[in-house]
């Protein structure tokens, strides 16, 4: 079975589903992967809609023809600041989109090749991972708009990268190549440009095939700088009621690949 296309509602915005990896793709290579307000208004929805899916256990987040994004569409930006009002609105549908993907129950990945900026560095930074090929160039621009960058974006890069590299990025909105990505953990991991797509699609499905409920559990607990009990027993006691724990201990002793089932129906 070839992938299953997923009606996005957005032009610019593609996405399918195969072997339980859903592929959220940004597709405006002739824009430079360029976000419009549509195409940030649609992404809540589109993730609600995956986030529903019981086939998808994971969510790559990539761009089309060796370009991720080049964040919001510069053209529509002058509208957009005309008053503070109609710049606010826009704002808040970066902040959803963006809150969206960060809230995503399920393991996300962005897989970046080419340009990732304003805009599309957000993005990238909201997911659980990041992949790069050696093409892939990170930058945080809003310091050459004279646009404040979003409070909550700017922790969240914060806590990724450390604050040094996130003055660094947000003072200069200079471009980090993959190599320095890499070391300031930016990305988990940079791959030549011909081996790219199989790796970051054969560790996507490697999550698949894991225990959806120890993924899952370990997602949330990381999500917050401190553990509230409540949510680590409700945890626990899904995992002595779940029958993965049984599948994935007789497998190993049959020595064979788990088939693990929580998940399967939420």
């Amino acid at each position: 079975m070839g992938a299953r296309q997923v009606d996005t509602g957005a032009a610019g915005l593609v996405a399918e589903v195969e072997d339980a990896v859903a592929t959220l793709r940004i597709d405006r290579p002739e824009a430079k992967g360029a976000l419009t307000a549509a195409m940030w208004a649609a992404i809540p929805g589109i993730l609600a809609g995956l986030a529903a899916d019981p086939e998808v256990r994971v969510l790559v987040l990539t761009g089309s023809d060796g370009v991720f994004s080049a964040g919001a569409d510069i053209r529509e930006l002058r509208d957009h600041y005309a008053t503070a009002e109609s710049a606010d609105a826009f704002h808040a549908l970066n902040a959803a989109a963006e809150q969206a993907l960060a809230a995503f129950p399920k393991p996300t990945i962005a897989f970046v090749r080419g340009p990732c900026v304003g805009g599309g560095c957000q993005l990238a930074v909201a997911c659980d991972l990041r992949f790069a090929d050696e093409t892939a160039r990170f930058g945080v621009t809003p310091a050459k708009l004279g646009i404040v960058y979003d409070a909550g974006s700017t922790v969240r890069l914060a806590r990724l990268v450390g604050t040094s590299t996130a003055k660094y990025l947000l003072f200069s909105a200079k471009l980090m190549d993959s190599a320095r990505a890499l070391r300031v953990g930016l990305v988990a991991d940079v791959f030549a440009p011909d081996e790219a797509a199989e790796r970051v699609y054969g560790f996507a499905r490697t999550v698949a095939s894991r225990s959806q409920l120890t993924v899952r559990a370990a997602k949330d607990l990381l999500a917050s700088d401190t553990l509230d009990p409540e949510r680590v027993r409700a945890w626990e006691q899904a995992s002595r009621n779940s029958p993965d724990v049984r599948e994935g201990l007789t497998a190993f002793t049959e020595r064979r690949a788990p088939a693990f089932t929580w998940g399967t129906t939420r």
